[in-house]
């Protein structure tokens, strides 16, 4: 029995051995890994925020471009209701006989061309009495 003992007890120092080896190389893989993770945790994170700053560019870039095809259909839209509200008014003041800038233009220009030839006339007129009485 007594050599069972010391087998035993030999297997038993191997085990520890053994088990103190790993966990000896579990702790230096850790301590490893941390220091590579601190060498490296600064790129990593550098090239996080340079990629988010693309990321956002390009996302502001869109935003905008689509904030201005909005606008631009607000535009288009506003045009074609002022539109359809000016030709409703003209119609409507049509109706009721009022005249159009277009219909006193033509007549400014028409009594300009009487007045004119008014004045011709006129003028003239004394010319001829001033024949006749000769």
């Amino acid at each position: 029995m007594a050599k069972k003992l010391k087998a035993l007890a030999k297997h038993d120092e191997n085990l520890a051995a053994t088990i103190r080896d790993s966990a000896n190389q579990i702790w230096l893989a850790g301590l490893g890994a941390f220091a590579k993770a601190q060498a490296e945790g600064q790129k990593v994170f550098d090239a996080l925020v340079a990629e988010g700053q693309r990321i956002q560019e390009e996302t502001k870039t869109a935003a905008d471009e689509r904030i201005s095809e909005i606008k631009n259909r607000g535009v288009g839209a506003w045009d074609k209701l002022e539109k359809v509200f000016e030709d409703r008014v003209a119609r409507a003041l049509h109706s009721l006989n009022v005249p159009t800038r277009k219909d006193i233009d033509t007549l400014s220009k028409r009594v300009a061309e009487l007045t004119e030839a008014t004045n011709k006339l006129m003028d003239e007129k004394p010319a001829r009495k001033a024949t006749h009485a000769k």
